[in-house]
């Protein structure tokens, strides 16, 4: 199997990672020394547990929240995917009370993969300001 083949079903596989937190898929496409950033810490969180942590840093004011993969360009050593994330905020997200306000927000991402096709690196366009303006937040 070529490289753009290999990342296009590895991008189907954290698809599924991270719609039904599947640690062991976690472990199996996202690498140890992957570091990502979220608001709810600090510090960067590392490899594929770290990388589910954000995304139920977001389950906490989303609870029904999910991704689906509408578009993606492969490449040998990244891909660029373009999300919808949906949601019902019906939790406390960046300190804002639930709304109970539906999102529906565009996400777009670099995904960049190490020699041994696991995702190293996350690249993230701003969807932040989409979810605060789906809850209310900002106009």
């Amino acid at each position: 199997m070529n490289k753009i083949a290999r990342n296009t079903e590895i991008m189907h596989k954290f698809e599924t990672m991270i719609n039904t937190n599947d640690k062991a898929l976690a472990k199996e496409l996202v690498s140890d020394k992957a570091s990502f950033f979220t608001p709810a810490s600090p510090v960067p969180l590392y490899g594929g547990e770290g990388y589910l942590s954000v995304v139920d840093w977001m389950r906490e004011g989303f609870s029904d929240v999910r991704w689906h993969l509408d578009e993606m360009v492969p490449a040998e050593d990244k891909v660029a995917v373009r999300w919808t994330l949906t949601g019902t905020h019906d939790g406390e997200f960046l300190g804002i009370k639930p709304t109970g306000n539906k999102i529906s927000v565009c996400v777009m991402n670099f995904y960049y993969f190490d020699e041994n096709g696991q995702i190293i690196n996350d690249v993230a366009a701003e969807g932040m300001i989409g979810i605060l303006r789906g809850i209310g937040a900002v106009k």
